[in-house]
């Protein structure tokens, strides 16, 4: 049986260029999606999956994550003495327990690859998860769950991968797909923003990753790509002549919430699968409309 993935690690140090300025002052990560922070879907799904450790890598002005998954006594006290039980238990249902939440800096603006890197001494030499926030999913159960089960099936390391048209494979790391069902094929090769012609398969990769710990010393000694930046993918492709590495075609919705429009786009889904809100919304977007 493959070790247990009890970590996951959470890169939250990007600046949000792309959201100026309405994240000159705030963490892009804290932007909400209908009333919950994007990080937050995050580590729900990661709950969700067995997670019992959230290591956050932060950068400067992050500080306000660290408060969000922290107790608020006053609020939490204002609540019960006014009788908000069911806002009182929203708000503690989210939070992890004592003890379960570390946070690092990732000090300089390296990439994906670097900010891993940061989390290493946390992590151990134990598998991870690796979630973007940026992506946010709607699946039953969840994205992160529907690899576990590919990973306690084959072990090694696990990508979760969508299709989108061809046109669009210029965009992503593609996957070239090898044999088995899409519940967890194997991996055979991988490229970063492939020419069409190039790609190997209409296969992306999703924001979502189960990791065997020796991806950190590849890191180490990654020289840094595109961008001057240290980039994941680089040392996946080293790590793949040496580990087996699993796709998931995960069943589910995926909303890139580091674009305006797929801000807005998992706004819209997320409000119309509101029991208290979808009626009423869907009205004022006929009427918008």
């Amino acid at each position: 049986m493959p070790n247990r993935v009890r970590t996951a690690v959470f890169p939250v140090a990007g600046l949000g260029t792309r959201f100026l300025p309405a994240t000159k002052a705030m963490p892009k990560e804290m932007l909400t999606v209908v009333d919950r922070p994007v990080i937050q879907y995050a580590v729900d799904e990661a709950r969700e999956a067995g997670i019992e450790h959230f290591v956050f890598v932060t950068g400067r002005n992050k500080g306000v994550i660290e408060d969000h998954f922290d107790r608020q006594y006053e609020l939490e006290h204002t609540l019960e003495i006014r009788g908000k039980t069911e806002a009182l238990r929203e708000l503690q249902k989210d939070l992890p327990s004592a003890g379960q939440t570390s946070f690092t800096r990732q000090q300089e603006p390296l990439g994906l690859g670097h900010a891993v890197w940061c989390a290493r001494e946390l992590v151990g030499d134990q598998p991870f998860a690796l979630l973007l926030p940026d992506m946010v999913f709607k699946g039953v159960p969840g994205v992160l769950r529907q690899m576990m089960d590919a990973y306690e099936t084959s072990g090694g390391n696990v990508i979760a991968v969508e299709e989108v048209p061809m046109e669009d494979v210029s965009s992503y790391g593609v996957v070239a797909r090898g044999a088995g069902p899409d519940e967890g094929f194997r991996i055979t090769g991988m490229v970063e923003k492939p020419k069409r012609e190039d790609a190997p398969s209409n296969l992306i990769i999703s924001g979502r990753y189960i990791l065997q710990p020796q991806i950190f010393s590849l890191i180490a000694d990654q020289e840094r790509g595109v961008g001057g930046e240290i980039q994941i993918t680089d040392a996946m492709q080293t790590l793949m002549t040496q580990q087996h590495f699993s796709g998931v075609k995960y069943k589910g919705q995926s909303f890139d919430c580091g674009s305006k429009l797929g801000f807005l786009t998992a706004n819209v889904a997320f409000a119309l699968d509101r029991p208290d809100l979808s009626e009423a919304f869907r009205k004022q977007i006929r009427h918008l409309v």
